[in-house]
């Protein structure tokens, strides 16, 4: 009996036992084991974790959304001057009013029954509703921000990639040109470049689509182009250095894949997360370029505002209405501190090196 048990162990027929459909605690088992997870959805598991970052990440989704719908439905344009009408005298009760207050004449409608929407933040000294200007402002931050450093994402990526897969004199050239930029003082440079391309624009966009969007906003683009990719560079370039030797990028080679592609399809997917943590970092240091740029005269054209040159503007009723320079003090505060906190929560959940 016990040679047939033997025999049977080594048979090799298939056991049909095997097959027999899993009992419900079999079932049971097999739910309650760890689901299949992937880089991506481990780091989300763990940027939700941290509440600091969380939590600045919905300040800045309100902020973009208050700063792209409000506008649509608002009484007040941020072009408007309340107290100058067609045809009318200037009523200069609009201007310099405190948050909640009312114009002689809005008043006088008011007391006829009509209904006047509030000014929440008061009215400028040209009679601007300034609530609205705060939300365009912010707008104007973000916007600037955020294509500034798709700019600066783009020329970092290409040149850093480039001088790291090929390396040599390649790499020699690209590294001596970054090291020029970064012994330029930073903020003597983009005010110079500023102040001269301010006036070259100027002449240059008269005619074309690009006027609309104002000179100075244009140079703010160029000078983040010519000056604030060199960081980018060098982080792309080490990746790449650290990856270049691995064993797929040495089969593409001997393949006999084109240095292109091996860049396209396999060193800049694999460098993603530190590409996505910088950017986000990026993203508050624009920000707040644009936004001293705007306080010396050199940002955005008026009248269009943006929270620096606000800022500016408040300087000569600082001592009357301190106010108009607290508000938008405090939304670049909240929008840059956000940013750099949720840049730094990608960071933790993200960056492999420090969740090794």
């Amino acid at each position: 009996m016990g040679m047939m048990k033997n025999i049977k162990r080594l048979s090799m027929q298939v056991d049909l036992s095997d097959f027999d459909p899993a009992s419900d605690e079999e079932k049971e088992y097999m739910v309650k084991m760890r689901e299949s997870s992937t880089f991506l959805k481990d780091g989300i598991r763990r940027l939700k974790k941290n509440k600091v970052a969380m939590v600045s990440f919905w300040v800045i989704v309100v902020i973009t959304l208050a700063a792209i719908f409000i506008p649509l439905f608002w009484p007040y344009k941020y072009e408007s001057m309340l107290g100058m009408q067609p045809g009318k005298p200037v009523d200069a009760s609009y201007n310099n009013l405190a948050p909640f207050e009312y114009s002689t004449s809005e008043k006088r409608l008011m007391e006829e029954g009509e209904f006047v929407f509030p000014h929440i933040f008061g009215t400028d000294s040209s009679g601007r509703d300034y609530f609205i200007r705060v939300v365009y402002g912010t707008r104007i931050s973000l916007a600037v921000g955020f294509f500034a450093s798709i700019i600066v994402l783009v020329i970092g990526i290409v040149v850093g990639s480039i001088s790291g897969y090929f390396g040599g004199i390649v790499d020699i050239i690209i590294m001596r040109i970054v090291d020029v930029i970064y012994s330029l003082p930073d903020m003597l440079m983009v005010i110079l470049l500023a102040a001269v391309m301010r006036q070259t624009l100027a002449s240059a966009l008269e005619g074309t689509v690009l006027e609309k969007i104002g000179s100075n906003i244009i140079s703010l683009f160029i000078i983040f182009a010519l000056l604030y990719w060199v960081s980018m560079s060098r982080l792309v370039r080490g990746q790449i250095l650290s990856l270049r030797e691995q064993e797929y990028v040495l089969a593409s080679q001997t393949a006999g894949a084109k240095g292109r592609w091996i860049i396209k399809k396999h060193l800049i997917p694999n460098c993603i997360s530190v590409i996505v943590i910088s950017t986000a970092l990026q993203i508050p240091s624009a920000i707040f370029t644009e936004s001293y740029l705007s306080f010396l005269g050199l940002g955005v054209n008026a009248p269009m505002p943006s929270l620096g040159s606000l800022a500016s503007d408040a300087l000569n009723g600082i001592s009357s209405y301190p106010y108009r320079l607290v508000i938008p003090a405090i939304v670049i505060s909240l929008i840059v501190l956000s940013l750099n906190l949720f840049g730094d929560g990608l960071r933790d959940a993200f960056d492999p090196k420090l969740n090794s």
